[in-house]
């Protein structure tokens, strides 16, 4: 694999990575929607039964009796929706989590293979640099070998 391939691939796994992690936060946004929705509607039924309470309490007819149980049973039916929903919306955090985190994995592969790259280009520099220079002084010394009186 050559080096601009790498590169290449790189920048590919960056923006995946970044793709996802836009995907998670979205995600997460919409979990604490949901989450806050779910609890309004709960405060709300809390709030509606505590005026069913408060009517009874009073004296309440009969057919009013029966429009209050009917809203907190289309209430409590509501409320089963949005735990179920918060449920999904969950799951579709964690999704997106593992998502990312697999993004983030391959991106980091990525950029080990260019730190090994990087590293083995500098040790063969390093070693050409060193028999170069240890050609030079073996060049040196037999040129001073040849240049003595014998």
């Amino acid at each position: 694999m050559s080096h601009s391939q790498l590169e290449m691939l790189t920048g590919l796994a960056k923006d995946a990575r970044d793709q996802a992690g836009k995907l998670l936060a979205h995600e997460r946004q919409t979990e604490q929607q949901t989450a806050a929705q779910l609890q309004s509607l709960s405060q709300y039924r809390a709030e509606y039964a505590e005026r069913l309470q408060k009517a009874m309490s009073e004296g309440i007819d009969p057919a009013t009796m029966y429009n209050y149980q009917q809203f907190l049973a289309s209430l409590d039916a509501a409320l089963s929706r949005a735990r179920q929903a918060l449920i999904a919306q969950q799951q579709r955090v964690q999704q997106s989590q593992q998502h990312w985190q697999q993004e983030q994995r391959k991106l980091s592969s990525y950029d080990t293979l260019a730190t090994r790259r990087l590293s083995e280009e500098h040790r063969r520099l390093e070693r050409h640099e060193q028999k170069t220079n240890d050609d030079l002084v073996t060049g040196r010394l037999a040129r001073q070998r040849n240049e003595k009186p014998h």
